[in-house]
């Protein structure tokens, strides 16, 4: 027996609004939609299954409801800011080798951004 994939699933009252967040400002694409699911992800990628458990978020942050890391985080930086997101946390270089920031997606959900350095 073999984990294949491990999919997050969050409870919405308004779909439209992950749409923006996850697809126009993180440029994810919808790979399914059946009206009541929509399921998210980048496109052409393989994705590894992971699954964190923590006491903290790192440096004293609290633990990110989901963590996702991308290519360019100050050009993502950009676009949060440009659609009116609050940053809660950085942007900073953190000693583990990465550079990140905080923002909750529309459903309040906490999200690191992140890029490896």
């Amino acid at each position: 027996m073999a984990v294949k994939r491990i999919v997050s699933n969050f409870a919405v009252t308004d779909i439209a609004k992950a749409k923006a967040f996850y697809e126009d400002i993180l440029g994810l694409s919808t790979v399914m939609d059946h009206g009541w699911i929509r399921t998210f992800a980048a496109a052409g990628e393989t994705m590894t299954t992971q699954v964190n458990f923590a006491t903290e978020g790192g440096s004293g942050t609290p633990v990110p409801d989901m963590s996702i890391e991308v290519d360019d985080l100050e050009e993502t930086l950009g676009r949060m800011t440009a659609a009116g997101i609050e940053i809660e946390y950085g942007p900073v270089d953190e000693p583990w080798g990465v550079r990140r920031f905080y923002v909750r997606d529309p459903f309040g959900k906490l999200v690191n951004i992140l890029e490896h350095k």
